[in-house]
This record gives C-alpha cells, sequence and structure tokens, in this order.
C-alpha cells in the first residue's frame, strides 16, 4: 500500500465510531434534538464519514466556509473547491444550539450520526452562487439546490453511529480503504479515475482506454447519488458500465465502483473536489474532459482543465489528464481528436451525453458511432419502459 497515492492531507478521515464509544453515543443519541438530512446531506454524509472527502471530518463551519469560497483552500491552506453545508431553515435552526450536540437522522427514522455544532451561521447565499457556480441563476441545479436547503448554515464534527443505507449498488459501493486494497492487491501503483453522470458512449471509451496505456489500472467511478431529473438513471447507467466492461474492457485491468456522491454541476470547481475525492480513493491521475460536471452553457469550455492551473504543483497530487473534445471521424473511421484527426469539422460527429439523451427522448436509436450496439440497446429498452409507466 505504500506505492498507493496518500490521501488529501495525508490521511485518511474515518469517522465511524466502534465499541464502547459507539454504544455510548448510539445511547445517548436519543436524547438529543434531531435533523432530518436531505438527499443531498446524505450523499454528503457518507462522503464525509468514509474519508471520500477527507480532510473534512464534518459540515464546514463558517471559517472554513469562508475560505473555501474566496480562496478554493481550508483554513489549514489545503486545497478545497466547494464547501459541504449542512443547511436548515431559519425556523429550524432555533433548535439547534452552538456547542451541543445534535442527532442527525435517516428520513426513514433511524438515527445515523452524531454531529457537534461548532458553528452556525447565515452566509450570503448570493456570493456562494457566484463564487462556486460562478452564476447566481436559479435554474442551474447546484444554486436551486442551495436555495432549497434552507439559509442557516451548521458546522461541526461528525461521529458515525449506525450505518447508512447503501441504496441500490452495495457490490459496488467501495470506502476508500477498500479501494485502496484492492488496488494493492491487483499490484497497481498508478491508476486514472473516470468520473461519469452518463452511459460511457464512443468518446469516453476512446479516452479511457488512451488513459489505461498510461497507468496500470483505470477506476471507472460514476456519480450515482443525486443528478437533475432528465439524466438517465443510475440503475440503468450501472447496467451499461458492467456490459461495457464484459465486452469492450480488459477486466483484469478495470475496477467499477460507485461515487455516492450528489452532483453539484459546479463546473470547474466541482473538477477539483472530484480529483480530491478519487485521489483520496487511491487514484494518481484523473481524466478531466472539455465540460466536466457542466450544465447548460455556465461555464466556458476547457474551463474544467485550466482551473487546475490556479494550484501549485504539490496542492494536488493527484494528476489531472486533460483531453481534447473526443469525435467520430468518417474519413479515417475511428474515433479521433482534433489533435490525431487531418479531418474538417464537416467530417466529425460530436458525441455527448446531451446528444444520447436527446436520440432518445426522440425515439430514436444512438448510432455505432455514438454507442456500441449493446449500450444503444439498454438505453432504447429503459426508455420504452419508463414511457410505458402510468403517470402517478
Amino acid at each position: 500500500m505504500t506505492n498507493i497515492i496518500k490521501p488529501h492531507g495525508d490521511q485518511l478521515i474515518n469517522c465511524i465510531l466502534s465499541g464502547v464509544e459507539e454504544q455510548i453515543a448510539r445511547e445517548n443519541a436519543y436524547s438529543l434534538p434531531k435533523l432530518t438530512l436531505s438527499k443531498r446531506n446524505l450523499a454528503d454524509l457518507e462522503c464525509i464519514t468514509t474519508g471520500i472527502y477527507s480532510p473534512l471530518n464534518g459540515f464546514v463551519t463558517e471559517q472554513e466556509y469562508q475560505t473555501i469560497i474566496n480562496d478554493m483552500r481550508l483554513t489549514n491552506g489545503l486545497a478545497w473547491s466547494i464547501p459541504v453545508t449542512l443547511q436548515v431553515s431559519k425556523a429550524d435552526s432555533e433548535k439547534y444550539h452552538l456547542d451541543n450536540d445534535i442527532a442527525l437522522v435517516h428520513p426513514n427514522g433511524n438515527i445515523l450520526a452524531v454531529m457537534t455544532i461548532t458553528s452556525k451561521f447565515k452566509p450570503n447565499q448570493h456570493n456562494e452562487a457566484l463564487n462556486v457556480y460562478r452564476t447566481a441563476d436559479e435554474n442551474h441545479p447546484g444554486v436551486k439546490a442551495i436555495r432549497a436547503e434552507g439559509e442557516i448554515y451548521l458546522g461541526g464534527p461528525i461521529n458515525l453511529i449506525n450505518t447508512i443505507p447503501q441504496g441500490n449498488f452495495p457490490e459496488h459501493n467501495f470506502t476508500p480503504k477498500m479501494t485502496r486494497e484492492e488496488f494493492a492487491k491487483r499490484g497497481w501503483k498508478t491508476i486514472v479515475a473516470f468520473q461519469t453522470r452518463n452511459p460511457i458512449h464512443r468518446a469516453h471509451e476512446y479516452i479511457t482506454k488512451i488513459a489505461l496505456e498510461l497507468v496500470d489500472g483505470l477506476f471507472i467511478n460514476p456519480l450515482v447519488g443525486i443528478t437533475k431529473s432528465d439524466d438517465i438513471p443510475a440503475d440503468v447507467r450501472m447496467q451499461c458500465y458492467l456490459t461495457l466492461i464484459d465486452k469492450y474492457y480488459p477486466k483484469n485491468r478495470v475496477f467499477l465502483g460507485v461515487f455516492p456522491a450528489a452532483m453539484r454541476y459546479a463546473g470547474p470547481r466541482e473538477a477539483i473536489m472530484h480529483a480530491i475525492a478519487r485521489q483520496n480513493y487511491g487514484c494518481s491521475h484523473f481524466i478531466v474532459g472539455r465540460d466536466h460536471a457542466g450544465v447548460g452553457d455556465y461555464y466556458g469550455t476547457y474551463d474544467a482543465q485550466h482551473i487546475f492551473e490556479e494550484f501549485q504543483e504539490d496542492e494536488l497530487k493527484i494528476q489531472a489528464m486533460k483531453f481534447e473534445h473526443a469525435f467520430y471521424c468518417t474519413r479515417t473511421k475511428t474515433m479521433a481528436t482534433a489533435k490525431t484527426s487531418p479531418s474538417t469539422p464537416e467530417e466529425r460527429i460530436n458525441l455527448s451525453g446531451t446528444k444520447v439523451r436527446k436520440m432518445l427522448k426522440e425515439g430514436k436509436t444512438p448510432p455505432p458511432e455514438f454507442s456500441r450496439p449493446e449500450i444503444a440497446q439498454i438505453l432504447v429498452a429503459s426508455m420504452k419502459e419508463e414511457e410505458a409507466r402510468p403517470v402517478s
């Protein structure tokens, strides 16, 4: 394990109590004020407590929030690009007091964790939106989310006392400790991570295989937390990933594990956050495309790549692999980028998850230049099932 990249901040955070400590904390938790978590809170709780968001050990305090918003740094100087916040309404906030413990509760009523409130504040959400999302437009899903979650922010360390329900993919849900052990068992020292919230189309396949030429292993790490309503559902995407790996990748050099985080659509800043999370999983490299974590026209082409230049070389140990936009070249009959293809723009079939979703909604089957036939079949079948469901 010594040859695998160190976590961000050099140590994996583990907020999971065990033994006598867990028993005492669980008994005391029943008498504490309770805060029911949103879906985004639940995703963040899992990422914090299992070390995916190391070095965070809780929801951010006001001081951390300000340095992240303004400088993309934690108070200790470590790189961090998006504040991970616990928000409540002003009315609900009256129940929660500084320097007191509260119980964090799953929507099903089960107590999951205990948090000590060390910070309670009302930030300027307009400023947060402009800095993190580069817009205050409430049509942006990330801006809409921070407005919906509440105007009062609670920060402080967390101790997990009960297992967080694993959702639909427990067999593919691995903590950073587990992925590091798996990479070591496979003898991998260099691992490239691929983040996606879409089915892997031909352009994705192309860039992941180029990356795989340069490292020991590929970690396909799809985000399965909250996404936009028009994104393809995670269970359909997982079926696509498994089929693609089975038929078109060398199985001994690819590992599939889900990323339980909620999607924020913060573009460049989210690219940094995603890279740090993958370093914590044990990855040495991270694929960054032309519009990583983007949505609509809020971010410029390749802004998600340019933001890595705002950090010193030693601040981010994980290396960004920056790829040009890939397309199908009708002249060479292969996948390519502008760096490798002699074709004119008219000879290029540009691919994107957005185009695939549009085709599916129009009842069209994505062509082989877009998707492998097996993947296209899965997507078409899922769209037909969705259309056949009665409207509730």
